[in-house]
């Protein structure tokens, strides 16, 4: 039996949630896990779906099964398979509570994803990162350098394969080019309250 995860996107509307439930029962599937939100201001229904499919059917016939369906309800849909650890690139600065936090759940297996390396405009936890056996990747900013310092990143992104960044109270405000670039693929895990407190 294989564990998957099915995330989608689309206009809200009616019916959804019975259409997708259905489908997967329908495919021997089992589903462990459901969450789902509309977010009113846009119109905009997303929803993630762990489940198990008990009777061997394949990811890619999931796939192709679920067109019609996706079709009528015009979804974005993706499959993950539940077995393959998302690469991740963490981003710090001279602050390293989140940092320490998200290596020690990654330690002792509490967080199951495979950590690529760690970038950082500065030095300060580059020893903790390297005794993780992690890369560490310095690259300063300045307001100067900052579209240099971004194409760097990016090099890191694509020879780590990075599927997904996570700002660590990484302080440097990203571009808008950057995050349109990597839409869908940066989390920021320190909350900013801006203007005060700049983030991501």
């Amino acid at each position: 039996m294989s564990t998957y995860v099915l995330t989608v996107s689309c206009t809200s509307s009616r019916g959804i949630v019975a259409a997708l439930s259905g489908y997967l029962a329908g495919q021997g599937c089992n589903i462990v896990d459901s969450s789902q939100f509309d977010d009113l201001g846009t119109g905009q229904f997303f929803m993630r779906i762990s489940f198990i499919s008990e009777e061997g059917v394949s990811r890619e016939q999931l796939e192709h099964g679920l067109k019609p369906i996706a079709e009528k309800f015009k979804m974005h849909t993706e499959f993950y398979d539940d077995t393959q650890r998302m690469k991740v690139l963490l981003m710090v600065s001279r602050f390293g509570h989140c940092l320490n936090d998200l290596l020690y759940r990654w330690k002792i297996g509490a967080l199951p994803i495979d950590i690529v390396g760690v970038v950082s405009n500065h030095f300060d936890y580059q020893k903790v990162v390297v005794n993780h056996d992690i890369p560490f990747h310095h690259i300063k900013v300045t307001k100067e350098n900052k579209p240099e310092a971004e194409a760097r990143l990016l090099d890191v992104v694509n020879q780590t394969g990075t599927e997904l960044i996570v700002l660590a109270r990484y302080m440097q405000v990203l571009s808008d080019q950057l995050c349109k670039q990597m839409s869908g693929r940066i989390i920021n895990i320190h909350h900013s309250f801006l203007p005060s407190f700049k983030g991501a």
